[in-house]
């Protein structure tokens, strides 16, 4: 069969389930490659992570006997089958995004329930494993994990241990939740080859439990301002007043 990719947010990032997608077709002998307008396909899968207000969808129709739309921009009930969603992606559709980079998930879900956020609707309100390392890295020295919660999931210990072995370097791209940080977990994290830590502050009365953690973490790893980032979510639920006193209170920190 002839099948056509489209990535409806554009190139900007891979798309992970359209890489998987193309890996299992490859597997079983079809052609695959990204949809052109006047070319005619067995079948096209149409993916998309944002709503229309991020990532409008495309103005034309693709021409294929069967047409699949897919992602959270077309609604949170779609998923791949087990036997695609454990496929290794194939990286080479998105030749100058994924060199020498890794791209995946360890863990789904998270426990917060934010109402600004899709993860627990989408994922449930528990963090589990659903895959090791080597189910979509080999070797690559860049890994990029898209993980909502990472630390949040029974099995964190065995799952940092892993990105240790690999001595990759490792972006926690959705972030780290700072309020589940121990000791134990700040001296394994310490030892994840990593050039930028993602935190967030986004709930103002987390205050009392947030900057306890974050100098507790700050004086077991050493961390400082040069490879760190605390996204604060501002007027969602919050005063202009107390968005400016988390961005000064971090700032002094």
């Amino acid at each position: 069969m002839r099948i056509g990719l489209i990535d409806v947010d554009g190139h900007n990032f891979p798309n992970l389930a359209l890489m998987k997608i193309s890996a299992w077709h490859k597997q079983k002998g079809d052609t695959v490659e990204w949809c052109l307008p006047l070319d005619r396909y067995d079948i096209v899968y149409q993916s998309k992570v944002f709503d229309e207000t991020y990532s409008p969808d495309i103005d034309w129709l693709p021409m294929a006997d069967e047409v699949i739309k897919g992602g959270t921009g077309y609604g949170l009930d779609n998923i791949l089958p087990p036997e695609i969603e454990h496929m290794y992606p194939d990286y080479s559709i998105y030749p100058e995004l994924t060199k020498d980079t890794a791209y995946g998930f360890l863990t789904r879900g998270c426990p917060r329930g934010c109402k600004f956020c899709i993860v627990a609707e989408k994922e449930g309100r528990r963090a589990y494993k659903v895959a090791d390392l080597e189910e979509f890295w080999r070797g690559q020295k860049n890994i990029v994990l898209l993980d909502p919660n990472i630390l949040a999931c029974r099995e964190w210990k065995d799952l940092l241990q892993q990105l240790i072995d690999s001595k990759a370097w490792v972006d926690f791209n959705q972030g780290l939740d700072i309020r589940l940080m121990t000791e134990e977990k700040a001296e394994m994290l310490k030892q994840v080859k990593i050039k930028q830590w993602h935190f967030a502050w986004d709930r103002y009365e987390d205050k009392d439990k947030i900057l306890p953690k974050f100098k507790m973490f700050k004086d077991i790893t050493g961390i400082n301002e040069r490879n760190l980032i605390v996204y604060v979510l501002c007027n969602f639920n919050t005063t202009f007043e107390q968005d400016l006193e988390r961005i000064n209170t971090l700032r002094e920190m």
